[in-house]
């Protein structure tokens, strides 16, 4: 079963649904090498204020085509076999994944460079927002949106 790229609700897709779609696509047997990176809820601000949880909402359908347009521009790269970034919205606790992206390359000195690319991207042009609850250093329970704070330590 081929997972569709884009935005997906929490619960809906896993990491071995992921996989196996991609291995189970024809181009695959040009395949040497998978470079994948999950983002996950980090339990910590750079300030050092404890995270409770956090909360992803995306224009979805603008996140998701901006998501096909990355993974289609990267697919281009020499050696590339295949690109993919899922990236989950709802509510999320501590730990808990976040996005996976995945490179798929006939050699591993293809995938590296446009992994951190595709993650530079995802970051910087999908409509994805984050509502960050922490405790702060009075042990009190804040929420705010992550841009709304530039010291935030949410991925």
């Amino acid at each position: 079963m081929v997972v569709e790229v884009g935005v997906h609700e929490k619960g809906t897709i896993s990491l071995s649904q992921i996989i196996r779609g991609v291995r189970d696509k024809r181009v695959f047997r040009k395949a040497g090498a998978i470079a994948l990176f999950v983002g996950v809820v980090r339990g910590e601000t750079l300030n050092g204020e404890e995270v409770q949880k956090l909360k992803l909402e995306a224009y979805e359908e603008n996140a998701s085509k901006v998501l096909k347009d990355i993974c289609r521009d990267l697919k281009n790269r020499e050696g590339i076999v295949d690109v993919q970034i899922h990236h989950l919205v709802g509510e999320f606790s501590v730990g808990e994944d976040l996005v996976y992206v995945l490179v798929v390359g006939a050699h591993r000195e293809h995938v590296f460079p446009v992994l951190r690319e595709a993650v530079d991207r995802y970051k910087k042009e999908a409509t994805i927002f984050k509502k960050e609850y922490i405790i702060n250093k009075k042990g009190e329970t804040v929420a705010y949106w992550v841009t709304e704070h530039k010291n935030s330590g949410v991925s």
